[in-house]
């Protein structure tokens, strides 16, 4: 196993500290078998760098947890709402080569580059819920949140689901998760600039 991370060690922290619910241990132990905290959050936009989806992860939980944790809230769902939100990101990036044009050499170089290589194309958070079902046992809000944290990004809104709105409209969570995953994206990794 790979030497454990600063994002690691956070992440884990946070994992362990709130995350009490059976099969949490183990959910934990498989996370660390993939490439979960050495790969990127995406391959070009928000964190795409080694380590950027731990860091994304715990940035969400953060802002999830800041900003919109509410008397009568449970820490246990935001901390897998906001760690795991994204879990189906894990074993899901390759590194790869492509050619570049060095500005200062003017020679082509061959770089890294992060691609997709999705081997369980099952839909973002649909994927997600599958994979930590394997091994916790989600509350139905947290499914939904889960399931729903992409908002209208969601491939399923796009084609044209009102199922997102029926979502939101019964569980705040999942309105919450969304906004945390957008601020985390857009202001805290400056996804926007």
């Amino acid at each position: 196993m790979p030497q454990e991370n600063a994002y690691q060690k956070e992440f884990s922290e946070i994992f362990s500290r709130h995350v009490t619910r059976e099969g949490g241990a183990k959910l934990l132990s498989w996370l660390s078998g993939t490439d979960f905290f050495t790969a990127p959050a995406s391959t070009r936009f928000h964190n795409a760098w080694e380590g950027g989806l731990a860091s994304h992860s715990i940035n969400v939980y953060k802002v999830l947890r800041e900003k919109y944790f509410e008397e009568g809230d449970n820490e246990e769902s935001f901390a897998l709402c906001g760690l795991l939100h994204d879990v189906c990101k894990a074993q899901f990036y390759k590194v790869s080569t492509r050619n570049q044009k060095n500005d200062k050499t003017g020679q082509w170089e061959k770089v890294p580059f992060y691609g997709v290589e999705d081997a369980f194309p099952y839909g973002h958070g649909e994927k997600s819920v599958y994979l930590i079902e394997r091994f916790v046992r989600l509350k139905p809000v947290e499914a939904v949140a889960i399931r729903w944290h992409m908002g209208g990004f969601d491939e399923a809104v796009k084609g044209g689901s009102f199922a997102l709105s029926n979502a939101y409209d019964k569980y705040p969570l999942a309105v919450k998760l969304h906004l945390a995953d957008l601020e985390a994206t857009y202001l805290r990794e400056n996804r926007g600039a």
